[in-house]
């Protein structure tokens, strides 16, 4: 593909005492780095100034929107900027940034698949979270009528940018947690392909969450509910789901 022309997306909160080390990982690929800062507070957002040289910009964003809100403006800005593909990483340094290569590889054979992180997790994986992604690849089931989503909450992806900002221009995505999930299944829908790569995560014992457990499990629920009475609806309009 004579114009394939990945970046690398960071969403960042707070996460300055780890994203120093992610961004050393991902530049050693020769790739461009794009991170939006979701409206940290100024301690983080001065480290985070410090980074931002060579190939590595920062767009900051004036108050916290949420995860999802921070990936979309990166999508839309990226795209912007005349790239084709986009590298969804998180700020944390959970991924295993080695499985860009992989990721990178199978892009290049198929230029308008989705890559998806197909998470392995270790013995240090809250059980909360492991309960509440076997919930939500139930319900994406159910949403898509089929098995073809193997997680729906890994934000280590790989996107072609025209047609998933395409899709979030014309559609309902959310704007936290419920970004990922959302997002993965509009694009089913869409018929776009999407290749699995099985890939390790790692949560460190005192590393920094953002999940707020009421208030984004009950978004999730909205998330899961929106998306179901949308799936009936495509059904009786003939549209594919």
């Amino acid at each position: 593909m004579n114009n394939y022309n990945p970046i690398v997306i960071i969403p960042h909160y707070n996460h300055s005492a780890t994203i120093g080390k992610v961004i050393e990982q991902v530049i050693t690929f020769e790739l461009p780095v794009l991170v939006v800062d979701d409206g940290s507070s100024e301690e983080h957002k001065q480290r985070l100034a410090k980074l931002e040289k060579g190939n590595v910009s920062v767009v900051y964003c004036s108050q916290n929107g949420g995860k999802g809100a921070a990936v979309k403006i990166g999508l839309q800005e990226a795209f912007q900027r005349g790239f084709s593909h986009a590298i969804q990483v998180d700020a944390d340094g959970q991924h295993q940034l080695s499985d860009v290569v992989v990721f990178l590889a199978k892009s290049r054979e198929n230029p308008t698949a989705l890559i998806c992180g197909n998470p392995i997790y270790g013995d240090n994986a809250p059980k909360a979270r492991l309960y509440g992604r076997k919930i939500t690849t139930f319900w994406i089931a159910i949403n898509t009528l089929s098995l073809d989503i193997k997680d729906g909450m890994c934000g280590f992806r790989l996107y072609p940018l025209a047609e998933t900002v395409n899709i979030i221009g014309q559609e309902h995505i959310g704007d936290r947690m419920d970004f990922d999930t959302e997002i993965l299944v509009h694009c089913h829908w869409r018929k776009m392909p999407m290749i699995w790569v099985d890939t390790p995560v790692e949560y460190e014992v005192d590393g920094i969450s953002h999940f707020q457990g009421w208030r984004d499990n009950w978004m999730i629920s909205k998330m899961h509910a929106r998306l179901f009475f949308r799936m009936l609806w495509r059904l009786l309009s003939g549209k594919s789901v």
